[in-house]
């Protein structure tokens, strides 16, 4: 048995009340979760120059290899080992999205929902990537309350003062931020639930969806 098999609905921390209904569920992918919020790719990067400085220094020197093995040995361990926490990561991980409310199941050792009512929600953002997958950060109305530390990886990068909550690594990310969109201009119809000013791509249902 698991922490998550107790749940009454995957995802949710209880029942739904009366009027409410599941309008999307989702969880990262975890590849593009390990790129995007573990950096792999930047980490493999770190160790393969040092293991060429090592190479060049044990070849200069007529040294043995024994640092550029302990090297590449390292950076292939550090790289699995996020491997592995990104991959618990999207195992734990549920993004619901219903008529009235957002939640984030999240956490490998500490699980934890965090329930973000749609009023609350000022903007969404979208972030395309080249395999598919997409980021869709949410811009808090108001006082926010959210700790970094508590929502990471599920945080928009570099906000730390005022951290934003973020589906991370969806597959057709597009698609979902059109669905949150008119989730919240159906709860709030005089709200602003529009696209921020970013320098991040949008799918064109999602800039119909704000639009209409």
């Amino acid at each position: 048995m698991n922490e998550y098999e107790n749940e009454p609905i995957r995802g949710l921390p209880g029942m739904l009340p009366p009027g409410e209904q599941i309008v999307w569920q989702g969880s990262p992918q975890w590849r593009a979760l390990a790129r995007g919020a573990f950096r792999t790719r930047l980490v493999m990067g770190y160790f393969a120059l040092l293991a060429a400085w090592a190479l060049v220094s044990a070849w200069s020197a007529h040294g043995t290899w024994l640092g550029v093995e302990l090297t590449a040995g390292l950076g292939l361990t550090c790289v699995a080992v996020l491997h592995v926490l990104a991959l618990l990561a999207a195992r734990t991980t549920v993004y619901t999205l219903t008529n009235r409310r957002i939640v984030l199941r999240i956490g490998i050792a500490v699980p934890k929902c965090i329930n973000l009512p749609l009023k609350m929600i000022g903007a969404v953002d979208l972030a395309l990537h080249a395999d598919g997958t997409g980021d869709v950060p949410l811009v808090i109305a108001g006082p926010a309350k959210l700790g970094i530390l508590a929502l990471w990886p599920h945080a928009r990068p570099w906000r730390i003062v005022t951290p934003q909550p973020m589906l991370r690594a969806i597959p057709e990310a597009g698609a979902v931020a059109a669905q949150i969109a008119r989730a919240c201009r159906a709860v709030n119809p005089q709200g602003h639930a529009v696209l921020s000013d970013t320098p991040a791509p949008r799918a064109p249902a999602f800039a119909e969806a704000i639009e209409a």
